[in-house]
């Protein structure tokens, strides 16, 4: 798991048209990190990892590859059933790179 706790800033923050929608985007950060938490705590592996792969994909899209990647992970995890201290591991990695991201560089 990554002690790095510096910003994540989307790498198409620098895009004036695109910033509004990456904005928009990380309001809504925290309602998909109290998804991951609330699916994990349930054991529901079946929504934790559609969760994942919709995190995935929608990170990819606004810029967060980072996350992106650990969200791949944590599907691909799920998907061929690894241990849970191993899942645990890989959503409160991703998790906690879900809470450091930012829209753009000061």
């Amino acid at each position: 798991m990554s002690t790095d706790h510096s910003l994540i800033y989307s790498s198409l923050s620098s895009d004036n048209d695109l910033r509004a929608i990456i904005i928009m985007y990380l309001e809504e950060m925290p309602d998909r990190i109290a998804r991951l938490e609330r699916e994990y705590a349930a054991r529901n592996w079946s929504e934790l990892c559609i969760a994942a792969h919709q995190l995935k994909g929608s990170a990819g899209s606004h810029g967060f590859a980072e996350i992106s990647r650990a969200a791949a992970e944590l599907e691909t995890a799920l998907k061929t059933k690894q241990p849970e201290e191993q899942i645990k591991i890989l959503v409160q990695n991703l998790t906690g790179l879900c809470k450091r991201v930012t829209a753009s560089k000061p």
